[in-house]
């Protein structure tokens, strides 16, 4: 959404803020612009959602490069998040199931999803439920973060499948 600048603000009355961070207090839209126009700079509706809505008088120019100042910081800030798989197959190891668990611990550790899942070929597709969950289950015990199960048990392609996540309230 671009905010309104000097005769495109709709509202009749504004709370306006002036080029030096002080506030003018509540007055007509048109005193405004006539303030804004006599520093030559320009009237810009910045909280159109308030009541009255805010206008700031400053150059226009600014005030875009301060907004995209702004939003780099917030990108930069914001970490990516991916999922990471483990693949297991009913046979799989203790050992290997520790190694495959302490991966999966620092990488919650570091915020990532992981998938889980239990590669089963051959006649290991037909296998009882129960026998199949507690085989997923054997590496989910050994993971040391703390995790929530983001998306719940679900057979797919090529086995059966668990998504979990760091729990954030722990």
């Amino acid at each position: 959404m671009r905010e309104r600048i000097n005769n495109q603000i709709r509202a009749t009355e504004l709370r306006v803020i002036d080029h030096l961070d002080e506030k003018r207090g509540v007055m007509s839209t048109k005193d405004a612009l006539a303030l804004a126009q006599s520093l030559g700079l320009d009237l810009i509706e910045i909280a159109p959602q308030a009541v009255p809505p805010v206008a700031k008088i400053m150059e226009y120019g600014k005030f875009q490069y301060e907004q995209n100042k702004k939003q780099k910081k917030v990108r930069a800030g914001a970490k990516q998040t991916e999922t990471k798989a483990i693949q297991i197959k009913i046979a799989t190891g203790d050992h290997d199931l520790a190694l495959k668990a302490k991966k999966a611990s620092e990488w919650l550790k570091e915020g990532h999803r992981i998938k889980v899942e239990l590669f089963l070929a051959g006649r290991a597709k037909y296998m009882e439920e129960k026998f199949l969950h507690e085989r997923l289950e054997r590496v989910l015990r050994l993971i040391t973060e703390e995790y929530r199960i983001a998306e719940p048990y679900k057979k797919g392609p090529k086995g059966i499948m668990v998504t979990i996540e760091r729990d954030v309230k722990k």
